[in-house]
């Protein structure tokens, strides 16, 4: 199993939790991209042309609508918890020992904007359970099905503020790059196949088979793919000086079925694949946590 790094203190501290928790967090990553995944899969492959796309809150219904759906979300919602609980320590307790200088800073406190964005995505989780009905989404879609969502409309509302700044659109336009470089960095990620450095390869191959690191590679480039029609929409609705423009994961799917069927079909899989990653990440990642 994956190591902990725990300073000074004993094994039954903190850390441990933390771990198991990062863990779960993983799984519910996992459940959220396959279904949406499966959801844009189904679209792609019906010959009457009928569905879409979704997105985080779309595939939290899905998932509610399931039998015993509301423990399913609830579930998921501690796993996002914990989650975002291990990015935070990551960020602020350095256990990689990546140090102080600006490069580290940057990527200590995008553990942080990450670790927050999932506590959100868990709160959204578990007002869906309980039946709130204006839960945004935090992973950057709107509703799933046709309704709308929270998370997008406040994401156009943002944007909207945004515009009303002096060079506000170009505000917008540094954000949008930013979003479209996560993306590239992803596929490099996945051409890299720089796997090793998070995850067990060894156990994992010898448990799971060395097919898992394909899928994975193949996951990994899809998301990058997503994130980078993501960046695209935002561009756009800052060229346009549009905020209704700007979209998420749902709009970036969309984008994409622009492309064909077999695209879309493509992006789809490969999200079911990035669920299958995290499944991974559930069982091989190196979680360290030093306190």
């Amino acid at each position: 199993m994956a190591r902990i790094e725990v300073g000074q203190r004993s094994a039954t501290d903190v850390s441990p939790w933390i771990e198991r928790l990062a863990r779960v967090g993983f799984v519910a990553k996992a459940l959220l991209y396959g279904t949406i995944g499966v959801v844009a899969a189904l679209a792609a492959f019906r010959r009457d042309g009928q569905g879409g796309a979704t997105d985080t809150r779309g595939a939290m219904n899905t998932l509610l609508d399931a039998p015993f759906g509301p423990a399913i979300v609830i579930a998921m919602a501690l796993g996002l918890f914990g989650y975002a609980a291990w990015r935070i320590v990551e960020g602020i307790l350095d256990p990689e020992r990546r140090g102080t200088d600006a490069k580290a800073i940057a990527v200590r406190g995008s553990f942080i904007v990450r670790g927050l964005a999932h506590a959100a995505l868990g709160v959204s989780a578990l007002r869906l359970a309980f039946g709130s009905s204006d839960g945004g989404d935090a992973g950057g879609g709107d509703g799933g099905g046709g309704g709308g969502g929270g998370g997008v409309e406040q994401g156009r509302d943002a944007t909207r503020t945004a515009f009303e700044l002096p060079g506000g659109e170009w505000i917008v336009m540094a954000v949008a790059i930013g979003i479209a470089c996560y993306g590239i960095y992803q596929l490099y990620r996945a051409a890299a196949a720089k796997l090793s450095k998070q995850l067990d390869l060894a156990e994992m191959s010898r448990e799971a088979g060395r097919w898992v690191i394909g899928v994975s590679r193949f996951g990994i480039a899809a998301r990058g793919i997503v994130f980078i029609a993501v960046g695209w929409t935002v561009f756009y609705a800052a060229w346009r000086q549009d905020a209704s423009r700007a979209g998420g994961i749902r709009e970036a799917l969309t984008v994409i079925r622009d492309f064909g069927r077999w695209p879309f079909a493509a992006i789809a899989l490969g999200l079911i694949a990035y669920g299958v990653y995290q499944l991974l990440n559930a069982r091989y990642r190196r979680v360290r946590v030093r306190d």
